[in-house]
């Protein structure tokens, strides 16, 4: 008797039963686990389950997250002590390649040339591209510190595109620069002072800053209510802006304008200026001085390559790879940010006689 009572009490006690539908892949169980966990706080936090399971769970209208996890490469969390070797290294030889070309630079003052002075702007933004991305992905790999709160998330993604953006604006006036000593040799020295390399390096930088600052405040003004997982190794604009549940056509169309007014533009820029660039050098009649005159843009064509390169091959796999798995959308994208600071001062280093020279007379000439 007892124990019938003891059933139909049990039998009226309210019970809300959640089905949680995660797929049996180490992605999903990885989102999976820390979203219930974040369930499980809002449901300890509510006082009318009644009232309020139907609301602040499944719509989450009173929730904005300022606090965020990165996942770092979800699907490769076993892999990711390894994967950070290159990480590392890469790093590493980006420091102290840059750093080096800077100090060359600025210290010889036979390299005190447009050509030399560009590439001395370009190596610091490749410090400063590295130093954004890699510190933050080395934690995550191997202190599992993937917390950022939102003012550093977007910091973070406003110096990782502002760097991208001035990286492609002095790839565009280096290539201006070679299109002047190609085609209008006699009027390069003229053309090309000191007083316009400092006007043209601070137009690069405004640019950069002035057309990324905007979103910040697009970013800001978002309400994340979807989660705070972001399988990534660092912030970007349109990672963030997927997690918010308010209406961010405005965050992409602003994003695609940034795109088209710098980076496409730039490209364009850039093939104009190589085809002048040829056409004024296949019509020298000596093939000497042809081959000379092509030597001099090798370096600057290969970081071109290397730069624009992997970025559009990103794009087209996120755009058509959709059955790609997601840890290689990421691995492609975190290319773009190591391949060019590492190799932009090996490549200049290696093709290019006077800066190889005097790394050659700083490193071993001492010693003797």
């Amino acid at each position: 008797m007892s124990s019938s009572l003891l059933r139909e009490q049990e039998t009226f006690q309210p019970v809300h039963v959640i089905n949680v539908d995660i797929k049996d892949t180490q992605e999903e169980a990885t989102l999976g686990a820390f979203l219930i966990c974040e369930l499980f706080q809002c449901l300890q936090r509510t006082e009318d389950m009644e009232d309020s399971v139907g609301m602040p769970i499944l719509n989450h209208t009173g929730v904005s997250h300022t606090v965020f996890h990165l996942l770092g490469i979800p699907g490769l969390e076993d892999q990711q002590v390894w994967i950070s070797i290159p990480y590392l290294i890469s790093y590493i030889i980006a420091l102290l390649g840059n750093s080096l070309l800077i100090f060359i630079i600025l210290t010889k003052r036979s390299l005190h040339e447009p050509m030399y002075l560009f590439l001395c702007m370009l190596a610091g933004v490749d410090i400063v591209l590295s130093t954004t991305t890699v510190p933050q992905a080395l934690a995550i790999f191997w202190f599992h510190a993937g917390q950022i709160s939102l003012d550093r998330c977007i910091t973070q993604l406003f110096c990782l595109h502002s760097t991208f953006v001035s990286e492609s604006g002095i790839l565009l006036v280096m290539a201006f620069d070679r299109y002047i000593a190609i085609c209008y040799p006699l009027r390069y020295t003229s053309v090309m002072t000191n007083g316009l390399i400092g006007k043209i390096g601070v137009t690069v930088f405004l640019r950069s800053y002035g057309t990324v600052f905007p979103v910040i405040f697009l970013a800001k003004r978002l309400t994340f209510c979807k989660g705070n997982i972001l399988s990534n190794t660092g912030c970007t604009h349109i990672f963030l802006a997927r997690i918010s549940c308010d209406d961010i056509r405005i965050n992409m169309w602003y994003g695609f304008f940034v795109l088209m007014s710098t980076v496409v533009l730039d490209i364009v820029l850039i093939f104009v200026s190589y085809v002048l660039i040829l056409h004024a050098v296949f019509r020298i009649p000596s093939q000497d001085a042809r081959y000379k005159a092509l030597n001099t843009c090798g370096s600057h064509v290969c970081v071109i390559i290397l730069f624009y390169g992997p970025g559009i091959f990103t794009t087209l796999t996120q755009r058509f790879g959709r059955h790609i798995a997601p840890h290689i959308h990421i691995l492609l994208a975190n290319v773009c940010t190591l391949a060019p600071p590492m190799l932009n001062p090996i490549i200049y280093g290696v093709k290019t006689k006077q800066i190889r020279d005097q790394v050659f007379h700083a490193l071993f000439t001492k010693q003797k």
